[in-house]
């Protein structure tokens, strides 16, 4: 019987089914941090149960991890980030986890740390406390986030319970054209189907555009599948993902390497596979996106403008619009193009990879930034920090004006010290763009990495191909 990439992986990972109930799925990595697991850690120690399979749990400090160089490796940017970060720590020594903290140079943002120290593999179970999670599924496996209590369920039995989600096929066709980035593919596809247009279902993505992406590129895609309601995002493996994993340092080696492939190379939907719903879309015609309210489909193209209230079917459309318009400060009808900026945010798990800084620099080299503007470029990990410190980027943006800092989530979330102050606008490169997101009564607005660093410059928003 002809079956899904979801349904490979699934079937695989199913230890035991009720019917009509949930099933019991093995994991096969769960990445842990400092805020989603200590309630987690509390909850073993008082039910005496111990953590099933160490290895197969890694730890990282990321959300509360401060950036500003003469915090990072001391403290966090607070006492309860501190607290959170030394109580991973601890815990993690007790339970015999792994734990990437400053004292190694695998620290980082952990949906890039995981993909690059390849402990991201394709046909794994992956599982974090952590949404943006979905991530993972550009290496063809079935990864999604979680809560606490099951995290500790995964700490104490290495297998989880969950209910089998439908699945969803996104075909996007056409040829990537010039300015045009994964981060603009997925918010005109969040733009497309809603922002619960995905609630229910594991989504998989393919056709010639997806194909074209790097895996830097796919990694983004699956990271905001989670912002159209979606359990998880994928992509069929191919070459372009086995190149990415050659010599990983966690990746198999040698025969363990070539019996490994042989079962990655399955790892794609079968011809004649039955999806509950199939969506198309071309890109051809695509332009830079940018968002314009308060959640991720609420975006447009860089040439158009905020739609009007009138031009939404239901009240609560219009309400909703009406809503985040008020948030904003901004007007129905109005353009994006021109709109002042005060802030410009680089980094995050969606965009804070090497591929991410090289595109952004080539964009700010031999310009300087807006006087009006602070701008920060967050590296995702030690790793792509050195990276990019080794190929000169750092020194790019620091001639430029921006502030290059040390690895970790950052403003993407405001919970380690970087943050918006009121009413302040941000381009931003992060997933989300909430109300208070980056800060109380702080507004963001999504973009690429090349349009933010082009907003940089100019102190509003542009079109990024002018500087093409």
């Amino acid at each position: 019987m002809s079956q899904t990439l979801f349904d490979k992986i699934w079937n695989a990972h199913v230890v035991h089914q009720e019917k009509d109930g949930p099933a019991i799925i093995y994991i096969d990595r769960q990445m842990l941090h400092e805020v989603t697991s200590p309630q987690a850690f509390t909850n073993l120690r008082k039910k005496n149960l111990q953590v099933r399979k160490p290895e197969k749990n890694t730890a990282t400090f990321d959300h509360s991890s401060p950036t500003l160089p003469e915090l990072y490796g001391k403290k966090g940017a607070d006492s309860i980030a501190t607290k959170q970060l030394n109580t991973l720590v601890e815990n993690c020594q007790e339970f015999g986890i792994t734990c990437y903290d400053w004292n190694t140079e695998k620290q980082g943002v952990v949906h890039v740390i995981a993909p690059e120290l390849g402990l991201t593999q394709p046909g794994m179970t992956i599982v974090c406390g952590d949404s943006h999670t979905s991530t993972h599924g550009a290496f063809g496996a079935l990864a999604f986030g979680i809560g606490t209590s099951e995290v500790e369920h995964v700490l104490a039995t290495q297998c989880l319970l969950q209910f089998k989600p439908k699945t969803m096929l996104i075909k996007v066709n056409g040829e990537i054209q010039k300015g045009i980035t994964a981060k603009d593919i997925i918010l005109a596809i969040i733009r497309e189907i809603g922002f619960d247009g995905g609630t229910g279902y594991v989504i998989e993505y393919t056709g010639s555009a997806i194909k074209n992406l790097s895996m830097e590129g796919r990694m983004t895609l699956c990271n905001m599948t989670i912002e159209a309601g979606a359990r998880a995002g994928m992509i069929a493996t191919d070459e372009t993902t086995f190149e990415y994993l050659k010599n990983k340092e966690f990746a198999p080696k040698a025969l363990e390497w070539e019996k490994s492939l042989k079962y990655w190379k399955t790892l794609k939907s079968d011809k004649n596979a039955k999806f509950d719903k199939t969506i198309e879309i071309d890109i051809s015609d695509l332009e830079p996106m940018v968002t314009w309210g308060t959640n991720p489909s609420m975006g447009i193209k860089i040439s158009g403008n905020i739609p009007y209230l009138k031009n939404f079917e239901t009240e609560n459309e219009k309400l909703a619009t009406k809503k985040a318009l008020e948030y904003m400060g901004l007007k129905e009808g109005q353009k994006m193009e021109g709109q002042k900026i005060d802030v410009v945010f680089i980094g995050s798990c969606t965009n804070g990879r090497i591929e991410d800084l090289r595109s952004a620099s080539q964009i700010v080299k031999g310009h300087k930034k807006a006087d009006h503007v602070r701008a920060l470029v967050v590296p995702g990990s030690r790793q792509v920090e050195k990276q990019a410190i080794a190929e000169g980027l750092d020194k790019i943006f620091i001639q430029a004006g921006f502030e290059w800092r040390r690895p970790g989530c950052s403003m993407c979330l405001a919970m380690n010290g970087d943050m918006l102050e009121p009413g302040q606008y941000c381009a931003s490169t992060s997933n989300r763009n909430f109300e208070g997101r980056q800060g109380p009564k702080g507004r963001t607005f999504l973009m690429s990495p090349i349009m933010a660093a082009a907003a940089g410059i100019e102190g509003r928003i542009v079109d990024v191909r002018k500087y093409l």
